[in-house]
């Protein structure tokens, strides 16, 4: 493998998935952004009813492994539309009302997107000078004086709502943008596909790589392709928090730093003896990684895939993520090239038809 992992095609892939609109639910546009680019990479690409999609190399071979992410965002729906005009919203996923007040935002509706913004009464005007943003008192303007003028617009109840921030890079060094949690999974699992290609690596087994939908709401994407596809082993891809900014207890959250590489996670649904697998292929190769550990759930799709049928060897493979739900969510390039050379070099350690037994 090359120094330099990923070219410029790739980013500007990359800038063009992340600014894309993928709110839970309504992951479709992306998806057909990530066939379009894994395609000439694979052999063959699926969907299911929900709109998962999978790139399979070698769809032949019995023996099954994933690799996986998930393409969705969190978003607002439209709730409650006032007789003055402003929009009231709830949740589709794991929604910051915190980061609200002032941000600009996409409403997808039939007739295109609407603009609106999450207005904010000045401090000046407040009853409460330090009244703090909540579910009860954010709400949209969408500059309209009337129910029956958003209407007219085509917005209704229902509407899902992104924010219109986009992608940088700051100091050469980081990504940042809305919605790398977790479409920056989305994209390591396609560089993998692309380097085993122009590496023409030969693998002796059925590779699915896996970008689901609906993780957001319950990992409920995951679920439903995990039983579709019945792997053998499955290499998860998520993001977890880059503990190092102000206001993090570590006591809590654990030392985690971006830039230090990625992450491999300890817990129930990991499976021991592939994790260990997993980190003899980063010692060997020197790839830089990170140590976690869950009580219970990862509370990523590891665990689905992991208790689906009748139990799948899983792994988790995070990425440092600061500012997580958010609109400038921020990773380092480093970890995301270590990512995605630690996914390409585990791969080719896994033997074809090779069993995760802890009693053999």
């Amino acid at each position: 493998m090359s120094k330099k992992i990923i070219t410029k095609k790739s980013e500007q892939f990359l800038a063009d998935y992340l600014n894309n609109a993928s709110p839970t639910g309504f992951e479709a546009a992306g998806q057909k952004l990530w066939m379009e680019y894994i395609s000439p990479y694979v052999d063959k690409i699926e969907t299911d009813i929900y709109g998962t999609a999978v790139a399979i190399i070698n769809p032949k071979e019995k023996y099954k492994v994933v690799i996986e992410a998930h393409a969705d965002e969190i978003s607002w729906f439209v709730h409650y539309i006032t007789k003055d005009g402003f929009v009231y919203v709830r949740r589709n996923g794991g929604s910051d009302h915190m980061i609200a007040p002032s941000k600009r935002v996409n409403i997808h509706t039939k007739k295109g997107i609407v603009k609106g913004v999450f207005g904010w009464p000045a401090i000046h005007t407040r009853a409460e000078k330090d009244e703090a943003p909540s579910i009860k008192n954010i709400c949209l303007d969408l500059g309209c004086s009337s129910k029956e003028e958003v209407e007219k617009l085509g917005v209704h109840v229902g509407c899902v709502i992104t924010y219109e921030d986009e992608f940088m890079i700051l100091n050469d060094t980081r990504y940042v943008g809305r919605a790398l949690d977790n479409r920056m999974g989305g994209f390591m699992i396609a560089e993998v596909a692309r380097i085993l290609k122009e590496n023409k690596v030969k693998l002796p087994f059925g590779l699915y790589i896996v970008n689901a939908v609906q993780e957001e709401v319950g990992l409920r994407g995951a679920e439903m392709i995990a039983h579709n596809i019945q792997p053998n082993v499955a290499i998860v891809t998520d993001v977890c928090h880059d503990t190092q900014t102000p206001m993090i207890n570590k006591i809590e959250q654990g030392d985690l730093a971006g830039g230090a590489g990625p992450v491999l996670t300890y817990g129930p649904a990991v499976h021991n003896i592939l994790l260990n697998q997993i980190i003899d292929v980063a010692e060997k190769n020197k790839i830089d990684f990170q140590r976690a550990a869950v009580s219970r759930a990862t509370g990523t799709d590891t665990d689905a895939f992991a208790y689906s049928n009748a139990g799948v060897a899983s792994a988790l493979i995070s990425l440092p993520l600061r500012y997580m739900h958010t609109t400038v969510e921020m990773c380092h390039k480093k970890d995301v090239e270590g990512t995605i050379s630690l996914i390409y070099h585990a791969l080719q350690s896994i033997k074809n038809n090779q069993q995760f037994n802890y009693f053999d």
